[in-house]
C-alpha cells in the first residue's frame, strides 16, 4: 500500500483551508491508502468520476458486500441501480414538478427580509441570522411541509453531518443514528398531505406506485431530501457569503446577468460544501495502476477533484466565466444530487437580495468552522452590511 500522507481531515489546518493539501495530493498521491479512514483516497477528477459512475464496480449500497442496513437508514441514496431507478425517477419527477420561479421569488424576498432586519452599523452572524433560517424556510417550501422548529432541526442536521465522518470518528455514530431516527420521525409526520396540497411531498404521494406508496423507503427518502436541502443550502450560502465578504469585487461581477449561471457554478467549484463521498469496491480493480481489492472502501475527494489542473485551467483562481465547468460539487452518476438546481437557486437568491438592497458584506471578525470533514461549513460568520 502507498504510505499514508500527513493528512488529517479534522485537523484545524485542514478545516481552515484544505486546498493546499489537496493540490499536493493531486500531483504526488492521487491514489493512496489512508489508515485512519481505512480507505483508499482518490483525488483526481477523472478517477473520482469513474468511481461515482461505475456503480457495477463501486457500490453505494453496503448490502452488496454483505453488510445489513437497518430500516432507518434505508433510502434512495443507499440504493444502487437498477434497484434504485424507479424510486429515483419518482423523486426526480416530483422535484421537477415544482414552480421554480415562485420558489426563487420567495427565496429572494426571504433573504431581503432577513437583511433588512439587521441594524445598520452593527455586526451580525450571517449563519445564525440568515443562512440557517433561510435553509429551513426554503427546504420546507420546496417539499411543501410545515417548517420544523429551527433549534431542534439544527441539532438533527448537525448530528447527521457528524455521522458522515464516522470513518474518522466512530464515536459520532450513536449521535448520528439518533439524529437520523428523529429525521425519519419528522418525515413520517408529513404523510399523508392535506387535500389540494401541491408541494413536492404531496406530488410524490400522488405519483407513487404501489411498490413505494406504503414503503418506508419513500418516507425516509423524503426526509433525506429535506435534510440534504437544508444542509446544502446552509453550508453553500455560508461559503459563498464568506467569499463575498473577503473578495469585494465579487458581488458586482456576480450581479451581471451574463454571470448568473456561470458565476454561481464557479463559487461551488471553488469552495463548495461537499468534500468527499465513499463507495465500496465489489470487485478487484485498478485505479491509476493501484490495485483496489473487493471489499475495500474508496473515498473520492470531490473538492480536490474540483481543483484538478487537468480539467480546470488555473484552478486556484475564481473565474466567473469558466466554461465548461464540470465540477463535482453535487457529485456525479446515479447518486448525484437531484436538487442541485435548487441549491444553485439559493445562492443566486442571496446574490440578488444583496444587490437589490444595495449592500455588501464585510467581515466583522474571523469566522469559525464546523468540525466536520465531509461537509465544509462555517459555524459562525460575523459580518457588517455596508451600504
Amino acid at each position: 500500500m502507498t504510505p499514508t500522507p500527513t493528512y488529517d481531515p479534522l485537523s484545524p489546518a485542514m478545516l481552515r483551508d484544505p486546498y493546499p493539501t489537496y493540490t499536493r495530493m493531486l500531483e504526488e498521491q492521487p491514489v493512496h491508502w489512508h489508515a485512519g479512514m481505512r480507505a483508499w483516497v482518490v483525488v483526481r477528477h477523472a478517477d473520482c468520476v469513474r468511481v461515482l459512475r461505475e456503480h457495477a464496480t463501486f457500490a453505494r449500497d453496503p448490502s452488496r458486500v454483505g453488510e445489513k442496513i437497518p430500516d432507518f437508514r434505508q433510502n434512495v441514496q443507499m440504493m444502487d441501480p437498477p434497484e434504485q431507478n424507479p424510486l429515483r425517477q419518482l423523486l426526480v419527477s416530483a422535484m421537477r414538478s415544482q414552480d421554480k420561479d415562485r420558489l426563487f421569488r420567495e427565496a429572494v424576498d426571504f433573504v431581503r427580509g432577513r437583511l433588512a432586519a439587521q441594524r445598520p452599523g452593527e455586526p451580525f452572524d450571517l449563519m445564525a441570522d440568515v443562512s440557517a433560517p433561510f435553509a429551513l424556510h426554503i427546504s420546507a417550501a420546496l417539499l411543501g411541509v410545515p417548517e420544523p422548529d429551527d433549534a431542534d432541526y439544527a441539532e438533527i442536521s448537525h448530528g447527521i453531518a457528524l455521522r458522515m465522518d464516522s470513518g474518522l470518528a466512530p464515536e459520532n455514530i450513536p449521535q448520528g443514528d439518533a439524529a437520523r431516527k428523529r429525521l425519519n420521525d419528522l418525515g413520517e409526520s408529513w404523510f399523508p398531505r392535506p387535500e389540494g396540497d401541491n408541494g413536492l411531498t404531496a406530488n410524490l404521494i400522488r405519483r407513487a406506485d404501489k411498490e413505494f406508496s406504503g414503503s418506508h423507503y419513500i418516507r425516509n427518502s423524503a426526509a433525506m431530501m429535506f435534510n440534504a436541502s437544508y444542509g446544502t443550502i446552509f453550508a453553500m450560502v455560508g461559503n459563498a457569503a464568506h467569499l463575498l465578504a473577503t473578495v469585494p469585487d465579487l458581488l458586482p461581477e456576480l450581479s451581471r446577468p451574463s454571470r448568473s449561471v456561470t458565476g454561481v457554478d464557479e463559487l461551488i467549484r471553488y469552495d463548495g460544501p461537499a468534500q468527499g463521498t465513499s463507495r465500496i469496491a465489489v470487485a478487484d480493480t485498478l485505479i491509476e495502476g493501484t490495485r483496489i481489492a473487493a471489499g475495500d472502501n474508496v473515498v473520492t475527494l470531490l473538492a480536490a477533484a474540483n481543483r484538478d489542473p487537468r480539467v480546470f485551467a488555473d484552478p486556484q483562481d475564481i473565474d466567473l466565466d469558466r466554461r465548461p465547468n464540470p465540477h463535482l460539487g453535487f457529485g456525479s452518476g446515479p447518486h448525484a444530487c437531484f436538487g442541485s438546481e435548487f441549491g444553485k437557486l439559493s445562492v443566486t437568491a442571496v446574490i440578488n437580495a444583496l444587490s437589490d438592497e444595495g449592500v455588501r458584506l464585510r467581515l466583522a471578525a474571523e469566522p469559525t468552522r464546523r468540525t466536520t470533514a465531509t461537509v465544509r461549513s462555517l459555524d459562525t460568520l460575523p459580518v457588517y452590511l455596508d451600504r
